[in-house]
């Protein structure tokens, strides 16, 4: 489905005006700048049509950064888990993850055409605490909206990833995360 002369990875479905899309990443190993991308899906979901198209770089975020071998700031180009959603207003949005120095961060961005094309505008700071990405949103059997992503630690010498789930609200024009949930 995906491209396979470029490193891709984290699809994701979503559909627009009835047609199906995938959103994914596109590895910043393919130009040193990672990308999220979209590729239209025949409508029988067996294979795509057309070419990927860019919807936005790692370094257009500004709050996605790192340090070069100097030592100086620069973007950062990892752009990793892209997850769309539309707020009750119906602006559309993009969940994204990407890196602040040496911590997984959670960002967002959102189409000020309400449409996948873009373009796409990205928040000027992160929206949950450090060491959170990889988000995606769901709802509970009782319609409560939840986001699901994950945390790192180190375990003697063992990365481990850490499930965690933040309440939040689609009702306004953003995302607002609220507090841990609790069940």
């Amino acid at each position: 489905y995906l491209p396979a002369n470029k490193l891709t990875l984290d699809a994701t479905l979503w559909v627009e005006k009835g047609r199906p899309y995938l959103v994914y990443c596109g590895e910043w190993l393919n130009d040193m700048n990672g990308t999220v991308e979209k590729i239209a899906l025949k409508p029988d979901f067996s294979g795509t049509v057309g070419e990927g198209q860019v919807l936005f770089r790692a370094s257009d975020s500004p709050w996605s950064r790192e340090k070069d071998k100097d030592g100086h700031d620069r973007p950062n180009k990892v752009t990793d888990g892209p997850f769309v959603f539309q707020t009750k207003t119906g602006r559309l949005g993009m969940l994204w993850t990407s890196w602040v120095y040496d911590v997984y961060t959670q960002g967002v961005a959102y189409s000020t055409s309400n449409t996948l094309a873009g373009p796409w505008v990205q928040e000027p700071a992160p929206i949950t605490p450090p060491n959170y990405g990889h988000a995606m949103l769901f709802r509970t059997f009782e319609g409560q909206t939840l986001m699901a992503l994950h945390s790192h630690r180190d375990e003697h010498g063992r990365y481990i990833r850490v499930p965690r789930l933040f309440e939040v609200d689609l009702s306004g024009d953003k995302l607002v995360i609220g507090r841990v949930y609790q069940p």
